[in-house]
C-alpha cells in the first residue's frame, strides 16, 4: 500500500506543555485552522532544518512532505 513504510507516522514523542504554553499553541493552531498536533509537527519539522543548516528548497520539500 505504501512505497516507503518508513513515511508511516506510527513513532510518537510525548511533550508536556504548562497551561500558558498549551493555551498559546491552542490559540494559534485555531487561528491557522489546524490540529494542534499538525502545527506543532510543522514547527519542529522547520526548526530541525533550520538548525541543521540545511538549504530553504530542502525545508521546503520537508513541510510538504508533513502536512
Amino acid at each position: 500500500m505504501y512505497s516507503d513504510t518508513k513515511r508511516l507516522r506510527d513513532n510518537r514523542v510525548t511533550v508536556r506543555f504548562d497551561d500558558y504554553e498549551h493555551d498559546l499553541i491552542t490559540a494559534l493552531a485555531n487561528y491557522q485552522g489546524e490540529q494542534a498536533s499538525v502545527l506543532l509537527r510543522q514547527l519542529i519539522l522547520r526548526e530541525a532544518v533550520s538548525v541543521l543548516g540545511l538549504n530553504e528548497n530542502h525545508s521546503d520539500s520537508v513541510s510538504r512532505k508533513s502536512a
